[in-house]
């Protein structure tokens, strides 16, 4: 078959142990990005098999209706990058594993990453020391006594729970009726209400699925209940915050601190975005689920979602009614 993997931004996939599964295969790698539907159909004129890395580029009817020779989608996780109607009409399967499976240990180290280096200034310092500086900020601010609060407390936010109750945080939990339970059932606090989970919390750490129902969840005045001294972390996706309400509110001084490793339009390229020209904000370039063991594990089930179909036998197949087409 001809394989096809998009936005292989740091040219790794190559280099998996994974990798030799589909060896019998011709593999074409693709380390740019671009949504640009022309260069796509072009990219992918000859493609039998197409591997996404999660959402990097949505795949949507006007480019798969100039894909005359492609019959599968592989990938992991959830897809509302991918027109599955369109896949369906066309005949293409869409293979994913989704469901519950492991956390995103990555995503949840990364996110603990950012809080350290925000509270203690790390990437500001560094840059006043290349200048030729000592100690050029404000005196950083230590976790331990401190509350951490997590807006949904699911695999990832249990595990970024857990690191903060390791600091000796005060760790507040809010979401859905099912996560508030489990966060009680795993010994943590439930906050009063959203509001009072803005207000009290020293960290707030976002852990949110991006749905119809929860874009646009952290509005303005949510970020303006926070503390002066607060930071707000977002390592799940830039729409649960209300389009421009994160820059207005950080310039406003509540919360008085952001990081933030996701955003509405990636990839962020040539420094154009207004994030990267606060002071008081740590921008990393979505590096949240992008760690060597979490792409081995996501990229074998890709693998072994397209060796699969080459053997007639498809699994995590999201469109069955594409198998009679």
């Amino acid at each position: 078959m001809n394989i096809t993997i998009l936005d292989d931004y740091q040219d790794t996939i190559r280099t998996l142990a994974c990798y030799p599964k589909v060896s019998g295969h011709k593999v074409t790698i693709w380390n740019d990005h671009t949504k640009d539907v022309d260069t796509l159909a072009g990219r992918l004129k000859d493609t039998e098999a197409l591997v996404l890395i999660r959402e990097r580029t949505p795949i949507r009817a006007p480019l798969l209706d100039r894909l005359d020779k492609l019959r599968l989608i592989s990938q992991a996780g959830v897809f509302p990058h991918i027109d599955v109607e369109a896949c369906t009409r066309r005949g293409v399967l869409v293979c994913s594993q989704t469901g519950r499976g492991r956390p995103s240990y990555a995503t949840a180290e990364l996110t603990w990453g950012l809080v350290i280096a925000a509270f203690r200034r790390i990437p500001q310092e560094m840059n006043a020391l290349r200048a030729g500086k000592w100690q050029a900020y404000p005196i950083g601010i230590g976790l331990r006594g401190k509350t951490l609060g997590i807006y949904g407390y699911g695999k990832i936010g249990a595990v970024v729970a857990g690191y903060g109750k390791a600091f000796g945080m005060n760790v507040l939990a809010w979401g859905r009726e099912n996560s508030v339970s489990q966060a009680r059932a795993d010994g943590f606090t439930v906050a009063a209400s959203k509001d009072a989970l803005f207000a009290e919390s020293d960290v707030l750490s976002l852990h949110l699925r991006l749905i119809d129902a929860t874009r646009g969840i952290v509005t303005a005045g949510d970020l303006a209940r926070m503390k002066p001294t607060a930071l707000i972390v977002n390592t799940s996706r830039a729409g649960l915050i209300a389009p421009g309400a994160l820059e207005a509110e950080l310039r406003a001084g509540r919360p008085g601190m952001a990081a933030v490793d996701v955003y509405e339009d990636e990839p962020v390229l040539g420094g154009r975005h207004p994030l990267l020209s606060m002071d008081n904000v740590i921008c990393a370039p979505h590096l949240g689920y992008v760690e060597r063991d979490g792409l081995e594990h996501m990229l074998a089930g890709i693998f072994e979602q397209i060796l699969a179909f080459a053997n007639g036998k498809p699994i995590n197949v999201q469109n069955p009614e594409a198998l009679r087409r």
